[in-house]
């Protein structure tokens, strides 16, 4: 079952911002937060294991620790998309050495 929250929030073309959207894949084991930037949403995704490498993770409530965890994982996206780290599907995905 994924979960998913949405807001909407205004950006402008220069600035990456942060809606609040995330979900959670239990297959894939999967978080993904939204940004956007330059008018189109980027999916950011971590996997629960890089994670947990990091910050303490409660399997039973993954969104509960990207909830916790947000305001790093934002500083990281941003960075990542600054650097134009993009996925072929134009996604970005953290690893723990990002973190």
């Amino acid at each position: 079952m994924n979960v998913v929250i949405q807001t909407r929030s205004k950006s402008t073309d220069e600035s990456i911002t942060f809606p609040a959207l995330q979900c959670w894949n239990p297959v894939t084991e999967v978080a993904t937060i939204a940004a956007e930037y330059s008018g189109r949403r980027i999916s950011c995704r971590i996997g629960i294991k890089d994670l947990g490498r990091k910050y303490e993770v409660d399997k039973n409530e993954p969104m509960q620790s990207i909830t916790n965890y947000r305001k790093e994982l934002e500083i990281v996206a941003r960075k990542l998309i600054g650097e134009k780290k993009y996925e072929e599907d134009g996604s970005i995905m953290i690893s723990y050495d990002d973190l």
